[in-house]
């Protein structure tokens, strides 16, 4: 085990295998992923110190605090910067082993608090990456009840401008800025009728609403 995980190591540059790793018809992935469950464990059955140094010869990261596809995300990331290339910050940049570093960088800058002080730590001195922006954080998302009062309210702006709520099924009505399908709403809510609310039902009926 330890002679395909050298090997795997020299060809990838780290020990951090993905459980179905193979070397030489070897499971490296799984042999790693047992040493690292022994290495945690305390008392019978815990990773010997000798067995621990000869396995942080190969990869003094093999066994991190956190899940070892952060660890090998990072590595690869720091490989890529070490090696004269750009921080990722975007889907697709980026693509090593499989891993597509630029949607990794991404969620670690958008999820920075959830973090741990440590990973933190190795993100912006090693990586010079950053928490992200409020720019660059995606808008949150509008809760059932919300939804449906903005399409409410589309509705009584088309019933103010026709006089009635006979919407096309494929209409977009402009509420603000946004693009509401309101005709798609509308025959939903025509479909779900027996599951409506009696509040919702009267705020439909009195727009007109053909059920």
């Amino acid at each position: 085990g330890l002679s395909a995980a050298r090997a795997w190591a020299a060809e990838h540059g780290h020990l951090l295998p993905p459980a179905d790793a193979t070397w030489g018809g070897a499971p490296v992935g799984v042999w790693v992923k047992n040493q690292r469950a022994a290495a945690r464990r305390e008392g019978p059955g815990a990773l010997s110190q000798e067995r621990r140094e000869a396995l942080e010869a190969i990869d003094a990261s093999w066994c991190p605090d956190w899940e070892i596809s952060w660890q090998r995300a990072f590595h690869l990331t720091r490989t890529h910067l070490d090696a004269g290339g750009r921080l990722p910050l975007a889907p697709g940049e980026v693509l090593v082993q499989g891993e597509d570093l630029g949607v990794w960088v991404r969620a670690q800058r958008l999820n920075w608090e959830r973090l741990s002080w440590a990973q933190r730590w190795l993100l912006e001195h090693a990586l010079g990456a950053t928490p992200a922006s409020e720019a660059e954080r995606p808008a949150p998302r509008r809760s059932h009840a919300e939804a449906w009062a903005d399409h409410l309210e589309a509705a009584r702006q088309f019933h103010l401008r026709e006089r009635h709520l006979r919407v096309p099924r494929k209409h977009v009505e402009l509420v603000g800025d946004q693009e509401l399908r309101l005709g798609a709403w509308i025959a939903n809510q025509r479909s779900r009728a027996g599951s409506l609310t009696p509040e919702r039902v009267a705020a439909l009926d009195a727009l007109g609403m053909r059920w």
